[in-house]
């Protein structure tokens, strides 16, 4: 068991006396965790010790239909505003595609849950991951207008991108300014440095703090975490009590986890359990394999223990029986083979480290950082155990089917798999653990009623007492308050979802759900069968269509469009640049007009880049149908040109050299790839794009339609000092 720094402990001896609250409206602590299934902590069938939450849910609430959207920052952004993300500006990630609903950041047209209490009188404070902004990591003067503190939170202590490091988080942030794990002199902890402790003992600051200083206002605190998000980083002492627990292979592992949804009334004896993903048998490194999931356990640990120092610092603070705490997760189990395949790096960790440690006051700015900060080089592949700092590593899809029992799909998708969260609510003066919309159970009572991340605003206005401001775009959501007293919610109309063209319709029992822009619709009757096993498509016609008008009236009236076709005309051409020469670096901001007019020419392209070996998309401009690509993958440089959604490539591998100057040439007979000068390569082919690419110039990175053959976002490891471009 971790222990607090010792100076945490004395403030809280310090100001134990001082306690009093005068305001009956609850605190609310909303605690996110990232990229887990729904089956993953104890108190939902879960094999990995939570006993934290477990506490919660038998003094509370579990909701056993809770949504959210299915990925990372539209989630944030739905929780934070209590819209659909596309109305508060984040339709698909942190890109802009032109068009407002997928500007990649909040809006100026929706509030944020602090904005929105603070006017009613409560403190405000946020740890962990904010991703509802771009992140801009070589800049000194970075854009904080959308950072945490300018969207109504007094206090802020993490990360503004959305994935990295846990011992070295690009983005770090306490309040407006960037900093590293050296030089925070707010944040001195006693043992390593681990950045899921880091937003627990300084969420108990916040806590402690606001006990002291304003002892008669209510608070509102958002607790995002990273955990369990890739790469599987966790701490010695919390990876060995997992150590053998997952060697005999998934099967054992999930035929437990059913057994204990159906003793927990989870899990009904009449749905189907989807089919399991993955062969033990056919694994060739399974210490590895299993390695990886003893570490995602170990993540899961070590947040719940920091979940514990959170409840008992309301508890030592006098708050803890008026705080509503309600636990629930961002998406499904992650099924990206992040960090898998060939490999990249040492595989073992050298006797010592072989690179130059990095700087007290040096900041990390790297997604995939190239070395850990005490100078030990990265490491990825398969066969890499997962756990230390220079590993970048993740557990890939046949574990994410295990996360996910008994439903389909992952982190991405809008089946169940993929939007189905836990969600625990706990408040002593306020949860009647009695009602008639209560199930009894030996974990504690179950609440059956869909739900949804839109909620969560309804609920904190209601809750809180406070006016939403009538300027702003109208709540999507109800408030959960009826619930927290037994009682059935009274909603009126369908929960929506779309997700990179995953789309569903879910309206009272029914849920009409389709997997990508061009599939067809399915329709489930999720009383009878929530793991989505029985297509009632053939046989609920008309239902089935009445779902599919309102899914289209839905989509129209709230700016969603058809993944991918940001901006398009109906002949298919966009606006395009006159431009013939540009310039761009990590952050710049291009669209589809702005972006170079690459069909039917010849181009070059010339990137200063360092930090190599280094694997991830160097720049990139547009998407699945008409595109290119320059990016680096297990040290081979590849330049791939996409037109018509057929693909062509040159590759080669790269010198042994940290810094680079790198340079495709494209012509309409070939592609040449050189380095520092010298030709590395030449691929005789036609690389010539006929139509112009709808995605924006992206440099470091390759979000929204993928040009070539990886997962989204493939962000850079190294650094780009500068990219430049010329059109023939």
């Amino acid at each position: 068991m971790r222990n607090l720094p010792q100076f945490f402990l004395a403030a809280l001896l310090a100001i134990a006396p001082l306690f009093s609250k005068a305001d009956d409206r609850p605190n609310i602590i909303l605690i996110m965790s990232d990229d887990m299934g729904w089956s993953d902590i104890g108190c939902y069938g879960g094999e990995t010790a939570t006993p934290n939450l477990d506490s919660l849910a038998k003094g509370g609430v579990r909701f056993t239909q809770f949504y959210n959207t299915g990925r990372c920052c539209p989630t944030r952004a739905s929780l934070l505003t209590g819209l659909y993300p596309h109305q508060a500006g984040v339709g698909h990630m942190t890109g802009n595609y032109g068009l407002p609903q997928y500007q990649g950041e909040l809006n100026q047209e929706c509030v944020t849950i602090a904005e929105a209490l603070k006017p009613a009188g409560y403190r405000t404070y946020m740890a962990g991951k904010w991703h509802v902004t771009p992140y801009v990591g070589n800049r000194e003067d970075p854009d904080t207008s959308n950072w945490p503190r300018q969207r109504g939170f007094d206090r802020f202590f993490g990360t503004i991108h959305g994935a990295g490091s846990f011992f070295d988080p690009n983005s770090l942030t306490r309040d407006n300014k960037h900093i590293t794990p050296d030089n925070d002199p707010e944040y001195k902890p006693d043992g390593t440095w681990y950045y899921t402790d880091a937003i627990s003992d300084n969420t108990v600051r916040y806590i402690t703090d606001h006990a002291k200083d304003h002892a008669d206002e209510p608070f509102f605190h958002y607790v995002a975490y990273t955990a369990a998000h890739w790469p599987m980083h966790a701490l010695p002492e919390d990876i060995a009590k997992y150590e053998g627990k997952f060697d005999d292979g998934y099967t054992p592992v999930r035929e437990a986890r059913i057994k204990r949804l159906e003793e927990m009334k989870l899990l009904p004896d009449h749905w189907k359990v989807t089919d399991q993903v993955g062969d033990w048998d056919n694994v060739k490194l399974k210490e590895w394999e299993s390695a990886n999931m003893e570490v995602y356990a170990a993540m899961i640990d070590n947040m719940d223990q920091g979940i514990g120092r959170i409840i008992q610092s309301l508890k030592d603070t006098d708050q803890y029986d008026n705080t509503l705490i309600m636990f629930f997760q961002d998406n499904g189990g992650c099924a990206e083979g992040f960090g898998r395949g060939k490999l990249v790096g040492p595989l073992e960790r050298p006797s010592a480290p072989t690179l130059k440690p990095m700087g007290k006051d040096e900041l990390q700015t790297n997604m995939i950082p190239p070395q850990s900060r005490d100078g030990y080089p990265l490491r990825r592949g398969d066969g890499v155990m997962p756990g230390p700092p220079e590993t970048e590593v993740g557990y890939g899809q046949n574990w994410a089917n295990v996360s996910n029992t008994p439903f389909r799909e992952y982190k991405h998708w809008v089946h169940e798999g993929g939007i189905a969260t836990p969600l625990i609510a706990h408040w002593p003066k306020g949860i009647s653990q009695t009602g008639k919309a209560l199930r009894e159970t030996n974990e504690g009572p179950l609440y059956d009623s869909p739900s949804h991340l839109i909620d969560l605003m309804a609920t904190a206005v209601d809750l809180g007492k406070a006016t939403y401001p009538a300027d702003k775009i109208p709540v999507e959501g109800i408030s959960l308050a009826p619930a927290f007293s037994g009682n059935g919610l009274e909603r009126g109309k369908p929960i929506y979802f779309e997700h990179e063209g995953n789309r569903a319709v879910r309206d009272g029992k029914w849920k009409l759900v389709a997997k990508g822009v061009n599939s067809p619709w399915e329709l489930y009757d999720m009383e009878a069968d929530r793991t989505e096993t029985n297509n009632l498509i053939s046989e609920k016609v008309e239902l089935a269509s009445k779902m599919a008008a309102q899914y289209e009236t839905w989509a129209k009236e709230r700016g969603v469009v058809p993944f991918g076709s940001w901006k398009k005309d109906k002949k298919g051409k966009g606006k395009k640049s006159a431009k013939k020469e540009f310039k761009a670096k990590i952050g710049d901001a291009f669209d589809e007009s702005t972006s170079p007019a690459v069909a039917n020419r010849n181009f070059e392209v010339r990137a200063s880049v360092s930090g190599l070996p280094a694997d991830g998309v160097i720049v990139s401009q547009g998407g699945s149908n008409m595109g290119w690509t320059l990016f680096v993958k297990e040290n081979k440089l590849n330049f791939t040109s996409r037109s018509k959604g057929k693909t062509v490539s040159a590759v080669t591998n790269l010198p042994a050299t940290a810094e680079q100057k790198i340079e495709a040439i494209i012509s309409k007979g070939k592609i040449v790839l050189k380095s520092n000068g010298e030709r590395l390569t030449v691929e005789q082919c036609n690389p010539w794009i006929e139509g112009h690419p709808i995605d924006a110039l992206m440099v470091g990175k390759d979000e929204g339609g993928l040009v070539g053959d990886y997962s989204e976002p493939n962000a850079f490891g190294g650094k780009i000092e500068l990219v430049e471009i010329s059109l023939k």
